[in-house]
């Protein structure tokens, strides 16, 4: 979870903590106003905000904020295959038949495969890792959904509709990480299946930038002018 931010701007630290609100508040607002704060990037006087916008909300609106928040929490789960955030598994990326499901474009978070799609560019499906190797941090592939993607690889009844995987995209973030990470898994892909294409996305990406930030024409022709790997 991203840390609060610090800046002067948005730093509350003048501002008393909600739980010290505890003989001014009555017990249910400072705990609404204790969670708000918890959030990344939300100070105790922006969180003060927020609880009176939810007290001076109708009832029927603050409930629906409610069961949006539950609802998340207890339907959304991983694919089963490409680990994309779903309410149904596999998901309706790798069910659609009108994709290519032997293209799988390898991408680090599920929401780079948000920015990706938006292209409307990507015919094929995704694997999300859930991060990058980091070793430094102690990120090891151990951690990331690299074996899931090499039995994909190497079993066409583990990929979306059962078909053979035949080219990997490699789009991770143009860092020093994602670069490292890019070159394990096109080592790894080509022991598991030596005919198998490995590309990455074009560098039309700005090195050291995140692909939620980089705009629909930006990604578009990344895709589009993607390089072989070696």
């Amino acid at each position: 979870m991203a840390a609060q931010s610090t800046s002067p701007a948005n730093d509350d630290t003048s501002v008393p903590k909600p739980s010290q609100y505890s003989s001014v508040y009555p017990e249910s607002v400072q705990r609404l106003m204790t969670e708000f704060a918890h959030l990344p990037g939300i100070g105790n006087r922006t969180a003060e905000r927020l609880a009176f916008f939810i007290l001076k909300s109708d009832t029927a609106a603050a409930l629906r904020l409610a069961d949006a928040v539950r609802d998340v929490k207890t339907q959304v789960k991983h694919c089963e295959i490409c680990l994309n955030l779903t309410e149904s598994s596999p998901c309706p990326i790798c069910s659609d038949p009108r994709r290519d499901a032997g293209l799988v474009l390898v991408v680090e978070q599920p929401k780079d495969v948000i920015s990706l799609e938006q292209t409307g560019m990507h015919r094929g499906v995704y694997h999300i890792l859930m991060g990058h190797l980091a070793p430094l941090e102690g990120v090891t592939p151990g951690d990331l959904a690299i074996d899931e993607l090499m039995h994909r690889i190497a079993d066409p009844s583990a990929n979306a509709q059962q078909q053979p995987v035949h080219e990997i995209i490699l789009g991770l973030n143009p860092n020093m990480e994602g670069d490292g990470t890019a070159l394990y898994l096109a080592e790894e892909a080509a022991k598991r299946q030596p005919d198998i294409t490995i590309s990455r996305l074009a560098r039309g990406l700005p090195s050291g930038s995140q692909l939620e930030y980089a705009s629909k024409a930006v990604l578009a022709d990344a895709i589009m002018g993607r390089q072989p790997m070696g």
